[in-house]
């Protein structure tokens, strides 16, 4: 079958947060709760939180879900006292603001170049932001046609009924469209399991394991190609 549409992942896939959100920026939001953070265990202590969101079987959206990984995270990098929980959920809700964001400059060539070849684009995101303000943000209107939010929908992906909601909106078939996401888990497994087709991105060179029988890309740029 003829693919017919294209969804994208949104966070690492299309956009990657500022300095806000690394380390200094960490370090920036505890000091105002008046905790001492070590910018330097930020890496560290995002894979140990990592296990708060990829065991979570109900994939139910809960602001208190991504609230609990975001305090672990802290907590690793040395954040402790009673202003913990304050002090997550305002990185939380700060998450969801555009402007401490950065579009890929891939994004915007690949998304026009697929529009103009009558691709329809959608978006499927496991987020809190508000999706018409990231495409009126980023410059993306007009090539957006369906966007839907774990948030907005209420379960997260790989939950099936998420990606099924993307398809009904943009009006087409599970085997006519693909799901391009940097998430093999979230992305690619969700999407196969209601019958699409899956792009692994990964733009730091990595290749998948043969395992995943996925077609991986390093930049946007070379989705269209591979479509065709």
């Amino acid at each position: 079958m003829a693919t017919r549409a294209v969804f994208f992942d949104v966070d690492f896939t299309l956009i990657y947060p500022g300095p806000m959100f690394q380390g200094e920026g960490y370090a920036q939001f505890g000091a105002r709760h008046g905790m001492q953070i070590d910018p330097a265990r930020f890496a560290a202590a995002v894979n140990a939180a990592a296990p708060i969101l990829d065991d979570d079987q109900r994939l139910v959206y809960e602001d208190e879900l991504f609230i609990r990984y975001t305090r672990r995270i802290i907590e690793e990098m040395g954040g402790r006292g009673p202003a913990l929980d304050a002090c997550a959920r305002e990185v939380y809700a700060e998450w969801a603001a555009c402007q401490h964001f950065f579009l890929y400059d891939d994004v915007a060539p690949a998304m026009k170049e697929l529009s103009a070849a009558g691709y329809r684009l959608g978006l499927i995101s496991n987020s809190h932001r508000c999706l018409a303000s990231f495409q009126q943000h980023f410059d993306l209107h007009g090539l957006v046609v369906a966007a839907v939010s774990s948030s907005a929908h209420g379960y997260l992906k790989p939950h099936p009924s998420i990606f099924e909601a993307a398809l009904t909106l943009v009006g087409v078939a599970p085997d006519q469209a693909v799901m391009v996401g940097d998430s093999y888990r979230h992305d690619i497994e969700g999407a196969q399991r209601v019958g699409m087709r899956g792009v692994l991105v990964r733009r730091d060179g990595g290749e998948a394991g043969g395992e995943m029988n996925v077609p991986v890309i390093s930049s946007l740029s070379e989705l269209a190609p591979l479509l065709r």
